[in-house]
């Protein structure tokens, strides 16, 4: 039985070890921001971070996150950087559909954690993987543009 910290608090769970995190968020936890898109890691709809990282949580089984926190988007908006970030968001409207936007959210936080002032190159490759179908990636960029010069 795994004793996770996910967002703050501690849940110790009766799930398989090799369940994925995304189903121990969505389906045991209730946390459905985060997204199911592919099951295959590809898509970046199902990011979240362990440790401050961007993790895929459709790929990732429940046995492999150990005692490093779990932050999802529900609770990213409680640092100052994931306030920002979506504030940013809003600003830039980029938000069409909004399936994929919990993921960006979250893999955008990571990138600007590592890299606080990033240019095209490095948002591209922090970015990667991360697919919008509605094609907001300029906007995207843009707004994680707005927060490193913040």
């Amino acid at each position: 039985m795994p004793l996770l910290s996910i967002n703050g608090e501690q849940h110790q769970l009766d799930v398989p070890d090799d369940m994925p995190l995304l189903w121990v968020l969505r389906d045991v936890l209730g946390l459905t921001g985060t997204k199911y898109g592919c099951g295959i890691a590809q898509c970046g709809a199902c990011t979240v971070h362990m440790a401050g990282a961007a993790v895929r949580s459709c790929v990732l089984p429940v046995s492999a996150v150990g005692d490093r926190p779990i932050t999802t988007i529900e609770a990213i908006g409680s640092s100052a950087l994931g306030a920002k970030v979506q504030q940013a968001w809003l600003a830039h409207e980029v938000v069409q559909c909004g399936y994929c936007q919990s993921g960006q959210i979250m893999s955008a936080t990571a990138l600007l954690q590592q890299t606080p002032s990033p240019d095209d190159a490095q948002i591209d490759a922090g970015m990667a993987g991360n697919i919008c179908r509605c094609g907001t990636y300029t906007r995207i960029r843009a707004a994680i543009k707005d927060v490193g010069r913040a």
